[in-house]
Protein backbone atom coordinates (compact mmCIF):
# COMPACT_ATOMS: atom_id res chain seq x y z
CA UNK A 1 0.00 0.00 0.00
CA UNK A 2 2.77 2.39 0.94
CA UNK A 3 4.59 1.46 -2.22
CA UNK A 4 1.57 2.35 -4.35
CA UNK A 5 1.28 5.72 -2.58
CA UNK A 6 4.97 6.40 -3.20
CA UNK A 7 4.54 5.50 -6.86
CA UNK A 8 1.57 7.85 -7.27
CA UNK A 9 3.21 10.78 -5.46
CA UNK A 10 5.41 11.94 -8.37
CA UNK A 11 2.25 12.20 -10.53
CA UNK A 12 0.88 14.81 -8.14
CA UNK A 13 3.98 17.05 -8.37
CA UNK A 14 3.42 20.26 -10.38
CA UNK A 15 5.58 20.59 -13.47
CA UNK A 16 6.98 23.94 -14.57
CA UNK A 17 5.21 25.01 -17.81
CA UNK A 18 7.22 25.04 -21.01
CA UNK A 19 6.08 28.61 -21.72
CA UNK A 20 3.41 31.13 -20.81
CA UNK A 21 1.92 34.19 -22.55
CA UNK A 22 1.51 37.65 -21.04
CA UNK A 23 -0.79 40.07 -22.82
CA UNK A 24 -1.44 43.81 -22.62
CA UNK A 25 -3.66 46.20 -24.51
CA UNK A 26 -1.35 46.34 -27.52
CA UNK A 27 1.02 43.38 -27.55
CA UNK A 28 1.52 39.85 -26.28
CA UNK A 29 4.80 38.17 -25.31
CA UNK A 30 5.62 34.51 -24.89
CA UNK A 31 8.00 33.83 -21.99
CA UNK A 32 10.01 30.70 -21.19
CA UNK A 33 13.10 29.59 -19.25
CA UNK A 34 15.93 28.17 -21.30
CA UNK A 35 18.17 25.28 -20.28
CA UNK A 36 20.39 27.64 -18.26
CA UNK A 37 17.46 29.01 -16.32
CA UNK A 38 17.49 32.39 -18.07
CA UNK A 39 14.25 34.09 -19.03
CA UNK A 40 13.64 34.68 -22.73
CA UNK A 41 10.69 36.22 -24.54
CA UNK A 42 9.15 36.42 -27.99
CA UNK A 43 6.89 39.21 -29.19
CA UNK A 44 3.47 38.48 -30.72
CA UNK A 45 0.53 40.54 -31.86
CA UNK A 46 -2.03 41.12 -29.12
CA UNK A 47 -5.03 38.81 -29.12
CA UNK A 48 -3.39 36.13 -31.27
CA UNK A 49 -2.19 32.67 -30.52
CA UNK A 50 1.47 31.87 -31.35
CA UNK A 51 1.02 31.33 -35.10
CA UNK A 52 3.04 32.45 -38.14
CA UNK A 53 0.46 35.18 -38.82
CA UNK A 54 1.69 37.04 -35.74
CA UNK A 55 5.07 37.72 -37.31
CA UNK A 56 3.36 39.35 -40.29
CA UNK A 57 1.16 41.54 -38.08
CA UNK A 58 4.04 42.73 -35.92
CA UNK A 59 6.22 43.33 -38.98
CA UNK A 60 3.50 45.54 -40.49
CA UNK A 61 3.19 47.59 -37.31
CA UNK A 62 6.92 48.11 -36.97
CA UNK A 63 7.94 48.53 -40.59
CA UNK A 64 4.95 50.27 -42.14
CA UNK A 65 3.06 51.88 -39.26
CA UNK A 66 6.00 53.54 -37.46
CA UNK A 67 7.77 54.33 -40.72
CA UNK A 68 4.73 56.12 -42.11
CA UNK A 69 4.43 58.13 -38.92
CA UNK A 70 8.04 59.25 -39.29
CA UNK A 71 7.34 60.25 -42.89
CA UNK A 72 4.33 62.34 -41.87
CA UNK A 73 6.24 64.20 -39.18
CA UNK A 74 9.23 64.90 -41.41
CA UNK A 75 7.01 66.13 -44.25
CA UNK A 76 6.11 69.19 -42.15
CA UNK A 77 9.73 70.37 -42.39
CA UNK A 78 9.86 70.65 -46.17
CA UNK A 79 10.44 74.43 -46.16
CA UNK A 80 13.54 74.01 -44.01
CA UNK A 81 14.84 71.37 -46.38
CA UNK A 82 14.52 73.82 -49.27
CA UNK A 83 16.58 76.36 -47.34
CA UNK A 84 19.33 74.01 -46.17
CA UNK A 85 19.24 70.89 -48.39
CA UNK A 86 22.83 69.92 -47.62
CA UNK A 87 22.36 69.83 -43.85
CA UNK A 88 19.11 67.89 -44.14
CA UNK A 89 20.66 65.41 -46.57
CA UNK A 90 23.38 64.67 -44.02
CA UNK A 91 20.77 64.40 -41.25
CA UNK A 92 18.81 61.94 -43.38
CA UNK A 93 21.78 59.57 -43.59
CA UNK A 94 22.47 59.93 -39.86
CA UNK A 95 18.85 59.03 -39.08
CA UNK A 96 18.95 56.06 -41.44
CA UNK A 97 22.11 54.72 -39.81
CA UNK A 98 20.54 55.18 -36.36
CA UNK A 99 17.44 53.29 -37.46
CA UNK A 100 19.53 50.46 -38.89
CA UNK A 101 21.62 50.33 -35.72
CA UNK A 102 18.52 49.99 -33.55
CA UNK A 103 17.31 47.12 -35.70
CA UNK A 104 20.66 45.35 -35.36
CA UNK A 105 20.71 45.84 -31.58
CA UNK A 106 17.09 44.83 -30.98
CA UNK A 107 17.88 41.08 -30.54
CA UNK A 108 20.12 42.00 -27.60
CA UNK A 109 17.11 43.46 -25.76
CA UNK A 110 14.20 41.08 -26.38
CA UNK A 111 12.11 42.75 -23.66
CA UNK A 112 12.47 46.06 -25.58
CA UNK A 113 12.17 44.57 -29.03
CA UNK A 114 8.99 46.42 -29.93
CA UNK A 115 10.30 49.80 -28.75
CA UNK A 116 13.70 49.52 -30.45
CA UNK A 117 12.41 48.17 -33.74
CA UNK A 118 9.63 50.74 -33.78
CA UNK A 119 12.02 53.66 -33.16
CA UNK A 120 14.35 52.28 -35.80
CA UNK A 121 11.65 52.26 -38.44
CA UNK A 122 10.46 55.68 -37.30
CA UNK A 123 13.95 57.12 -37.85
CA UNK A 124 14.24 55.42 -41.23
CA UNK A 125 10.89 56.82 -42.29
CA UNK A 126 12.06 60.37 -41.52
CA UNK A 127 15.32 59.65 -43.33
CA UNK A 128 13.55 58.51 -46.50
CA UNK A 129 11.48 61.71 -46.71
CA UNK A 130 14.44 63.99 -45.99
CA UNK A 131 16.66 62.23 -48.54
CA UNK A 132 14.07 62.36 -51.30
CA UNK A 133 13.00 65.95 -50.57
CA UNK A 134 16.55 67.30 -50.75
CA UNK A 135 17.35 65.74 -54.12
CA UNK A 136 15.53 68.38 -56.16
CA UNK A 137 17.29 71.50 -54.81
CA UNK A 138 20.66 69.74 -55.04
CA UNK A 139 20.08 68.40 -58.56
CA UNK A 140 18.76 71.80 -59.65
CA UNK A 141 22.19 73.31 -59.12
CA UNK A 142 23.59 70.99 -61.79
CA UNK A 143 20.71 71.36 -64.24
CA UNK A 144 21.38 73.16 -67.52
CA UNK A 145 18.86 73.80 -70.29
CA UNK A 146 16.07 71.95 -68.48
CA UNK A 147 17.78 68.56 -68.16
CA UNK A 148 16.56 67.92 -64.60
CA UNK A 149 14.88 64.62 -65.55
CA UNK A 150 18.11 63.38 -67.09
CA UNK A 151 19.95 64.26 -63.88
CA UNK A 152 17.43 62.32 -61.82
CA UNK A 153 17.74 59.32 -64.11
CA UNK A 154 21.53 59.33 -63.92
CA UNK A 155 21.38 59.75 -60.15
CA UNK A 156 19.07 56.75 -59.79
CA UNK A 157 21.36 54.67 -62.00
CA UNK A 158 24.39 55.49 -59.86
CA UNK A 159 22.40 54.77 -56.71
CA UNK A 160 21.28 51.39 -58.07
CA UNK A 161 24.84 50.50 -59.03
CA UNK A 162 26.20 51.19 -55.58
CA UNK A 163 23.26 49.44 -53.92
CA UNK A 164 24.07 46.28 -55.85
CA UNK A 165 27.73 46.55 -54.87
CA UNK A 166 26.72 47.16 -51.26
CA UNK A 167 24.45 44.12 -51.23
CA UNK A 168 27.30 41.94 -52.45
CA UNK A 169 29.65 43.32 -49.80
CA UNK A 170 26.94 42.88 -47.17
CA UNK A 171 26.42 39.22 -48.05
CA UNK A 172 30.16 38.61 -47.83
CA UNK A 173 30.43 40.36 -44.45
CA UNK A 174 27.34 38.57 -43.08
CA UNK A 175 28.90 35.18 -43.81
CA UNK A 176 32.31 36.06 -42.35
CA UNK A 177 33.08 38.91 -39.97
CA UNK A 178 29.48 39.78 -39.12
CA UNK A 179 28.30 36.22 -38.53
CA UNK A 180 28.38 36.95 -34.77
CA UNK A 181 26.88 39.83 -32.81
CA UNK A 182 30.37 40.91 -31.74
CA UNK A 183 31.36 41.28 -35.37
CA UNK A 184 28.25 43.33 -36.12
CA UNK A 185 29.00 45.67 -33.19
CA UNK A 186 32.50 46.30 -34.55
CA UNK A 187 31.84 46.52 -38.29
CA UNK A 188 28.51 48.38 -38.04
CA UNK A 189 29.80 51.59 -36.39
CA UNK A 190 32.89 51.57 -38.62
CA UNK A 191 30.81 51.39 -41.80
CA UNK A 192 28.47 54.07 -40.45
CA UNK A 193 31.38 56.45 -39.82
CA UNK A 194 32.69 55.90 -43.35
CA UNK A 195 29.20 56.42 -44.74
CA UNK A 196 28.54 59.71 -42.91
CA UNK A 197 32.01 61.04 -43.71
CA UNK A 198 31.48 60.32 -47.41
CA UNK A 199 28.08 62.06 -47.40
CA UNK A 200 29.50 65.13 -45.63
CA UNK A 201 32.31 65.43 -48.17
CA UNK A 202 29.85 64.94 -51.00
CA UNK A 203 27.56 67.70 -49.71
CA UNK A 204 30.46 70.06 -49.13
CA UNK A 205 31.50 69.66 -52.77
CA UNK A 206 28.03 70.51 -54.12
CA UNK A 207 27.61 74.16 -55.25
CA UNK A 208 24.03 75.35 -54.63
CA UNK A 209 23.08 78.52 -56.51
CA UNK A 210 19.86 79.50 -54.68
CA UNK A 211 19.81 82.23 -52.05
CA UNK A 212 19.27 81.26 -48.43
CA UNK A 213 20.25 83.21 -45.28
CA UNK A 214 23.73 81.71 -44.97
CA UNK A 215 24.76 82.03 -48.62
CA UNK A 216 23.32 85.55 -48.85
CA UNK A 217 25.32 86.60 -45.80
CA UNK A 218 28.53 85.21 -47.28
CA UNK A 219 27.91 86.95 -50.63
CA UNK A 220 27.34 90.29 -48.90
CA UNK A 221 30.33 89.84 -46.58
CA UNK A 222 32.68 89.14 -49.51
CA UNK A 223 31.31 92.11 -51.43
CA UNK A 224 31.76 94.47 -48.48
CA UNK A 225 35.36 93.32 -47.86
CA UNK A 226 36.67 92.86 -51.40
CA UNK A 227 34.13 94.44 -53.76
CA UNK A 228 33.87 91.09 -55.60
CA UNK A 229 30.94 88.70 -56.03
CA UNK A 230 31.66 85.08 -55.11
CA UNK A 231 30.43 82.23 -57.31
CA UNK A 232 28.40 79.34 -55.89
CA UNK A 233 31.45 77.11 -56.33
CA UNK A 234 33.52 79.55 -54.24
CA UNK A 235 31.23 79.26 -51.22
CA UNK A 236 30.62 75.51 -51.16
CA UNK A 237 33.47 74.61 -48.78
CA UNK A 238 32.79 77.63 -46.56
CA UNK A 239 29.20 76.76 -45.74
CA UNK A 240 28.57 75.68 -42.17
CA UNK A 241 26.59 72.48 -42.50
CA UNK A 242 26.32 71.89 -38.76
CA UNK A 243 25.20 75.37 -37.65
CA UNK A 244 23.77 77.01 -40.79
CA UNK A 245 22.00 79.75 -38.82
CA UNK A 246 25.17 81.28 -37.41
CA UNK A 247 25.47 85.07 -37.67
CA UNK A 248 28.22 86.51 -39.89
CA UNK A 249 29.57 89.74 -38.42
CA UNK A 250 31.04 91.04 -41.71
CA UNK A 251 27.55 90.86 -43.24
CA UNK A 252 25.93 92.88 -40.46
CA UNK A 253 25.10 89.97 -38.06
CA UNK A 254 21.72 89.65 -39.75
CA UNK A 255 18.94 87.45 -38.42
CA UNK A 256 16.10 86.92 -40.89
CA UNK A 257 12.70 85.35 -40.28
CA UNK A 258 11.63 86.64 -36.87
CA UNK A 259 8.03 87.79 -36.56
CA UNK A 260 7.45 91.50 -37.10
CA UNK A 261 5.71 91.96 -33.74
CA UNK A 262 8.80 90.61 -32.01
CA UNK A 263 11.20 92.81 -33.96
CA UNK A 264 9.27 96.11 -33.73
CA UNK A 265 7.33 96.54 -30.50
CA UNK A 266 6.41 100.25 -30.77
CA UNK A 267 4.13 101.91 -33.28
CA UNK A 268 6.40 104.95 -33.50
CA UNK A 269 9.36 102.72 -34.42
CA UNK A 270 7.35 100.97 -37.13
CA UNK A 271 6.25 104.29 -38.65
CA UNK A 272 9.85 105.52 -38.69
CA UNK A 273 11.11 102.39 -40.44
CA UNK A 274 8.38 102.68 -43.06
CA UNK A 275 9.49 106.23 -43.73
CA UNK A 276 13.10 105.12 -44.26
CA UNK A 277 12.12 102.23 -46.56
CA UNK A 278 8.88 103.50 -48.17
CA UNK A 279 8.93 101.39 -51.34
CA UNK A 280 10.85 98.37 -50.10
CA UNK A 281 9.61 94.88 -49.25
CA UNK A 282 11.70 94.63 -46.10
CA UNK A 283 12.10 96.30 -42.71
CA UNK A 284 15.36 96.48 -40.75
CA UNK A 285 15.78 96.95 -37.02
CA UNK A 286 19.25 97.00 -35.43
CA UNK A 287 19.80 95.77 -31.89
CA UNK A 288 22.92 95.42 -29.78
CA UNK A 289 24.08 92.02 -31.03
CA UNK A 290 22.18 91.48 -34.26
CA UNK A 291 20.18 93.16 -37.01
CA UNK A 292 16.72 91.82 -37.80
CA UNK A 293 15.39 91.79 -41.35
CA UNK A 294 11.68 91.06 -41.84
CA UNK A 295 10.57 90.41 -45.42
CA UNK A 296 7.22 91.13 -46.99
CA UNK A 297 5.20 88.15 -48.16
CA UNK A 298 6.00 88.72 -51.85
CA UNK A 299 9.70 89.57 -51.34
CA UNK A 300 12.18 87.93 -53.73
CA UNK A 301 15.89 87.24 -53.52
CA UNK A 302 16.55 90.72 -54.90
CA UNK A 303 14.64 92.29 -51.99
CA UNK A 304 16.53 90.18 -49.47
CA UNK A 305 19.85 91.24 -51.01
CA UNK A 306 18.88 94.91 -50.83
CA UNK A 307 17.99 94.61 -47.17
CA UNK A 308 21.13 92.64 -46.37
CA UNK A 309 23.36 95.22 -48.03
CA UNK A 310 21.71 98.00 -46.01
CA UNK A 311 22.30 96.05 -42.80
CA UNK A 312 25.96 95.42 -43.68
CA UNK A 313 26.61 99.05 -44.60
CA UNK A 314 24.84 100.20 -41.43
CA UNK A 315 27.09 97.97 -39.31
CA UNK A 316 30.20 99.47 -40.96
CA UNK A 317 28.95 103.02 -40.45
CA UNK A 318 28.24 102.34 -36.78
CA UNK A 319 31.78 101.01 -36.27
CA UNK A 320 33.27 104.22 -37.70
CA UNK A 321 30.95 106.39 -35.61
CA UNK A 322 30.84 109.20 -38.19
CA UNK A 323 27.05 109.42 -38.37
CA UNK A 324 24.51 109.90 -35.56
CA UNK A 325 22.62 106.75 -34.72
CA UNK A 326 19.36 108.17 -36.06
CA UNK A 327 20.86 108.64 -39.53
CA UNK A 328 22.74 105.34 -39.88
CA UNK A 329 20.02 103.43 -41.72
CA UNK A 330 19.29 106.34 -44.06
CA UNK A 331 22.92 106.68 -45.11
CA UNK A 332 23.32 102.92 -45.45
CA UNK A 333 20.20 102.79 -47.63
CA UNK A 334 21.51 105.52 -49.90
CA UNK A 335 24.85 103.76 -50.23
CA UNK A 336 23.14 100.49 -51.12
CA UNK A 337 20.96 102.19 -53.72
CA UNK A 338 24.04 103.49 -55.54
CA UNK A 339 25.87 100.18 -55.84
CA UNK A 340 22.96 97.76 -56.18
CA UNK A 341 22.46 97.82 -59.99
CA UNK A 342 26.04 96.73 -60.68
CA UNK A 343 25.92 94.34 -57.71
CA UNK A 344 22.78 92.66 -59.08
CA UNK A 345 24.05 92.30 -62.64
CA UNK A 346 27.28 90.73 -61.40
CA UNK A 347 25.31 88.25 -59.32
CA UNK A 348 23.49 87.03 -62.41
CA UNK A 349 26.73 86.71 -64.33
CA UNK A 350 28.20 84.63 -61.51
CA UNK A 351 25.35 82.13 -61.80
CA UNK A 352 23.16 82.99 -58.80
CA UNK A 353 19.39 82.52 -58.98
CA UNK A 354 17.84 85.63 -57.42
CA UNK A 355 14.19 85.01 -58.34
CA UNK A 356 13.42 83.86 -54.80
CA UNK A 357 14.86 83.83 -51.31
CA UNK A 358 14.53 80.51 -49.44
CA UNK A 359 14.39 81.31 -45.73
CA UNK A 360 12.90 78.08 -44.44
CA UNK A 361 10.06 78.68 -41.98
CA UNK A 362 10.82 82.37 -41.58
CA UNK A 363 7.94 84.71 -40.74
CA UNK A 364 6.89 87.35 -43.29
CA UNK A 365 4.47 90.30 -43.17
CA UNK A 366 1.94 91.96 -45.46
CA UNK A 367 0.15 95.29 -45.22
Amino acid sequence: MKLQQQQKKPDRELRCPDFWIETSSSIARQYAFDSDGRLSSMLFAAGLRPTPAQATAVSWILKDGMQHMGKLICSNMGARMDSEPKSWRILADVLYDIGTGLEVLSPLCPHLFFEMAGLGNFAKGMAVVAARATRLPIYSSFAKEGNLSDLFAKGEAISALFNIAGMGAGIQLASTVCSSMQGKLIVGPLLSIIHIYSVVEEMRAVPVNTLNPQRTAMIVADFIKTGQISKPVDLRYREDLLFPERLIEDAGSVKVGRALHKVVKKASKLSKLREIFPNEKFLINSESKQTDIVLEHSATGEDALRGWLVAAYAADIQKLGRVPSDGVLSEAYEKMDNVFPSFLSELKVRGWHIDRFVDGTGSRFSW
